[in-house]
């Protein structure tokens, strides 16, 4: 067969760059493998909704993985040695983990960074109401979404509330199968001539994110808002809360379907929160495979990015630099901030953060040929931002090198990508945050469409792909 093409079509398949479909490059066990992964992968999505729910399955899974606790290890003024694991859960919303290399924390480390906070509806502080006899929770949308995609959908309720007393508890409502959901009704379209014929970014209002929770009303003709109370009464039986207690609460309405397979062929995963589980947990599943490593792998899961990774939760914090700050002091005996900045200066890292995959209901977005396909592997996206870059992470072309020799010499399929055309959009990661600290950063994620919406879809070998990739450069 080889010998039948011109010399043209030989010239062509040297030169020409065209990314693979995965799939068709993948063996049969390595479909397999990445059906199991991604059913581990689906389990975890639905015990893990909120920031604080990955984070704790994030710490339980260390320690069943032999990670130790730094803060533990500061304590006891133990020295970390080559091949120690540790962790450290951030303020219960962000994850550290490292795996102590052979060579000195100064010589610099290996970061993979995530994060764990996805779009949502956070309730407001004073939240409860009643309204034509119906019980009703205020919102306040966190992140970027098209609120019209929240309503006439099952909801539930995730997060923890402190009470008076200063006890503090956690509240799951909607996941189990026999529990109750929560809704945000809809106008029926015989009455929604006007709403309509507005912008649909106009259609729904922030302010009309109203979560429907009761119509029973207390047994009290002397009591005014009867069903709140009702619902209250019911909260207090049950939580032992009253209403202030909503105001030193942290409480988010997440959509309450699980994980589902979608396709025919069950190749594609359907699913909230996606952006950016889907790539923090195969870093994690890569963090917990290593055993020995020659440079110290950092695994880094961070909250606020959809919001600006602000706060003391978000990578805009100094919480990667003191981590990073105890291991070299907890390393060596001889620390002092020059150290630290050159572990900095010396580190390379991987944002491990999603892009927008072709969608071909909505192609015209996209700059074809600079654009992000689903089923064919990890995306090194060496710029964000928007329009001129605004924002922007830009990785350096020595970094992009490696990668590319470290990925091509391990069989890990690539692509390439921007989100979206020039001016058309944009958007930025935590890439940036870091860099600003010294290292080499680029994004590199996983392709997903209806990116923010409730239910947002990934392909399975993709997902099984940005596993492989952050194994292989935790143990470059």
């Amino acid at each position: 067969m080889e010998d039948n093409k011109t010399e043209g079509q030989k010239l062509q398949e040297k030169l020409f760059f065209k990314a693979a479909n995965v799939w068709e490059k993948s063996t049969e066990e390595d479909k397999k493998n990445a059906f199991e992964f991604c059913e581990g992968y689906k389990r975890f999505l639905d015990t893990s909704k909120t920031e604080r729910e990955f984070a704790h399955e994030a710490g339980k899974l260390a320690r069943q993985h032999g990670f130790l606790s730094l803060d533990d290890i500061i304590k006891n003024k133990k020295k970390l040695v080559p091949g120690m694991k540790v962790y450290s859960i951030h303020r219960k919303k962000s994850v550290l983990m490292a795996i102590i290399g052979q060579q000195p924390i100064e010589a610099g480390v290996n970061i993979v960074g995530a994060h764990i906070d996805a779009p949502r509806l956070d309730l407001k502080q004073n939240p409860v109401y009643e309204d034509t006899e119906m019980a009703l929770l205020k919102t306040h949308y966190y992140g970027g979404i098209k609120k019209y995609q929240w309503v006439a959908i099952p909801l539930s309720i995730h997060g923890v509330i402190v009470k008076g007393n200063g006890e503090l508890i956690n509240i799951v409502v909607g996941e189990d199968e026999i529990d109750p959901v929560l809704t945000i009704t809809d106008l029926l379209p015989h009455l929604a001539q006007e709403q309509m014929a507005k912008k649909m970014s106009e259609g729904i209002t922030g302010e009309g994110l109203n979560v429907l929770i009761g119509s029973i009303p207390f047994n009290d003709e002397k009591v005014k808002e009867k069903v709140k109370l009702n619902i209250l009464n019911l909260l207090n039986q049950k939580y032992g809360i009253v209403e202030e207690d909503f105001q030193t609460a942290e409480l988010e309405i997440v959509p309450a379907f699980k994980a589902k397979d979608v396709g025919f062929d069950r190749s594609m995963i359907g699913a909230y929160g996606q952006d950016d589980r889907v790539c923090a947990y195969p870093s994690l599943m890569a963090a917990f495979s290593l055993e020995e490593v020659e440079r110290t792998s950092v695994l880094i899961l961070t909250d606020k990015e959809e919001i600006g990774s602000v706060g003391n939760t978000g990578a805009e914090s100094n919480m990667l630099e003191d981590f990073l700050a105890n291991l070299c002091a907890n390393s060596s005996d001889n620390y002092n901030d020059i150290v630290l900045r050159n572990c900095l200066n010396k580190s390379r890292m991987l944002s491990a953060d999603v892009n927008a995959g072709v969608d071909p209901n909505f192609d015209s977005v996209n700059d074809k040929k600079n654009a992000t396909y689903m089923g064919k592997g990890v995306i090194l996206q060496k710029y964000t931002g928007s329009r001129g870059k605004s924002g922007a992470s830009d990785a350096n072309a020595e970094f992009i090198g490696e990668l590319r020799l470290l990925f091509n010499s391990k069989g890990i399929i690539w692509q390439t990508g921007e989100l979206g055309k020039v001016d058309m959009g944009g958007g930025g990661t935590i890439a940036l945050y870091v860099a600003n600290l010294g290292v080499d950063v680029i994004d590199c994620g996983v392709p997903v469409l209806s990116m923010h919406a409730p239910f947002e879809i990934t392909n399975k070998i993709d997902v099984y792909t940005s596993f492989r990739a952050y194994k292989v450069f935790f143990e470059s």
